[in-house]
């Protein structure tokens, strides 16, 4: 198994947040944890304490750049610096344009991509000094199809540019960027939706080839292999769908065309 050194997690407290943590932990790296909830967050560190995995806070809201870079900073003076990035934390507005304002359009941006931003400005003049990191973002299957909740599709594919931006001007300092494009994935932000139409994830199974929605764990392990140098040290500026083939093609239309089962 790559082991890792000091690895840097926001969204630390979801479900796919959860299990990048849960993944990197048990790879042996140093972790720091980011999102909102301070509480939760020092419970989250103090039970990786009690396995024998060092770990530090970084409670902030990745909106507030000025707040995102003090919580990082304190925390790498417990930790060491930063060697990995993961930019996870993100959300946002369901709904159409139609029902789009300037306000939650703003909001979904903010959160999404200038997050990522404040992030990696917080660490990135450490990483060139030691001329060695990896920043994994995580954007979306929205930030390449039209599939709803417009902002958010906005921000995650200036997410995916913004990413290819940090591997060309970076790499000759030795950072490594690439990006993740996750489909559907089971996690308890879908609760509300499952309490409305409980055989969501089935009626969403047709959609994707591998007959499935991801695990957030399919998730951690795509996020592990490309913020590896052993396994992805020559990878950079790459985005990776790990979405059971949803954006290879529509098997539900192909089989309307050709009118054969797929």
């Amino acid at each position: 198994m790559t082991r890792f050194q000091t690895v840097l997690v926001t969204g630390a407290l979801g479900g796919i947040g959860g299990a990048i943590v849960d993944h990197f932990a048990a790879a042996g790296a140093t972790l720091i944890l980011s999102d909102r909830d301070a509480a939760a967050l020092e419970a989250r560190v103090a039970r990786l304490a009690e396995a024998g995995t060092k770990a530090a806070a970084a409670p902030a809201d990745l909106r507030d750049a000025g707040a995102t870079r003090a919580a990082i900073e304190a925390a790498v003076a417990r930790t060491g610096p930063v060697d990995v990035v993961v930019n996870n934390a993100g959300g946002g507005e369901r709904g159409s344009l139609a029902s789009t304002t300037a306000e939650t359009w703003a909001a979904d941006v903010e959160l999404n991509l200038n997050g990522p931003y404040h992030v990696v400005a917080a660490v990135i003049d450490g990483m060139k000094e030691r001329r060695r990191g990896s920043i994994v973002n995580i954007s979306s299957v929205n930030g390449l199809q039209a599939l709803g909740h417009p902002a958010y599709s906005a921000a995650k594919a200036g997410l995916i540019s913004y990413t290819r931006a940090l591997a060309v001007e970076y790499g000759p300092f030795g950072i490594r960027a690439n990006v993740i494009c996750p489909g559907t994935v089971r996690t308890p932000i879908w609760q509300e939706r499952v309490d409305r139409k409980p055989e969501i994830f089935e009626s969403l199974r047709k959609w994707y080839p591998l007959q499935r929605v991801a695990e957030p764990a399919d998730i951690a392990k795509a996020v592990a292999f490309l913020a590896s140098d052993e396994l992805a040290g020559f990878i950079t500026g790459a985005m990776l769908p790990v979405d059971g083939g949803l954006t290879a093609g529509n098997r539900v239309m192909a089989g309307e065309l050709t009118l054969e089962e797929f």
